[in-house]
């Protein structure tokens, strides 16, 4: 699965095909200084709810909002209350879900991230790993959903509520990988066909398993401090080996 994740100054450099220059045209108000900063949002301990940057394709252009993560379907009675908030969607199930297949037939994302966080159960605790690609960083498929607002009229910007799940599959095909389950990926290759409307679900399910199979090859893990528990600490130690 993927719980925590990590988005540093270096992602959107790490994948330019993907990122490029949306990073440098997309602004967002820091949360802790409320100063407008522009690039990708970055954390390096993501959390459920917190807002992060996906690239989408809508009404043809490409795009890199920041989105709520955790799936609010658009049927939804209340953004904020809505439970569950699913931050994962199983590829084997996403396109028929009644939560998730209109989003994956026709809103499709994917969410930049240095690696992610996997936990390993001991008998001290849950140990923390980084997985990542070494020297690159990850695209991770997701799902968006947009939600409306009853108390906004139609013509506000501020109508649509967005939120997305990040799809995830088996992951025992990943050298680096301590969880049974991890994020369905993409490589560049793979980007246009994800984003845009030329491929049925049968092929978008197959371009998913093929190409995830090729990032997992390159994955690699290692044990990092258990500060990373908290999703009140954040920093580039967080990704520090332990040693």
């Amino acid at each position: 699965m993927c719980g925590r994740f990590v988005v540093s100054d270096t992602t959107a450099d790490l994948l330019p095909e993907l990122v490029g220059e949306l990073a440098s045209r997309t602004e967002h108000v820091d949360q802790d200084t409320g100063v407008v900063e522009t690039g990708l949002i970055t954390s390096y301990n993501v959390a459920p709810t917190d807002r992060v940057n996906a690239v989408r394709q809508f009404r043809g252009t490409r795009e890199l909002p920041a989105i709520s993560w955790g799936f609010v379907p658009s049927w939804a009675k209340d953004f904020s209350k809505q439970r569950p908030k699913p931050i994962n969607a199983r590829i084997e199930t996403v396109a028929t879900s009644g939560m998730f297949r209109r989003a994956f037939a026709s809103n499709r994302c994917i969410v930049p991230a240095l690696g992610y966080y996997e936990w390993v159960v001991t008998e001290t605790g849950k140990e923390p790993h980084f997985v990542h690609r070494p020297d690159g960083a990850i695209a991770m498929a997701g799902i968006v959903s947009a939600w409306p607002d009853p108390t906004k009229p139609d013509d506000d910007p501020d109508k649509w509520l967005l939120s997305l799940a990040i799809i995830t599959q088996d992951a025992h095909v990943a050298p680096g990988e301590v969880h049974d389950r991890m994020p369905a990926f993409l490589t560049p290759a793979g980007y246009d066909d994800w984003l845009g409307d030329g491929m049925g679900t049968d092929d978008l399910l197959g371009l998913l398993d093929r190409e995830s199979h090729e990032v997992a090859a390159d994955l690699t893990q290692y044990e990092v401090a258990r500060t990373v528990n908290s999703v009140r600490n954040s920093g580039p130690h967080l990704i520090e080996p332990v040693a």
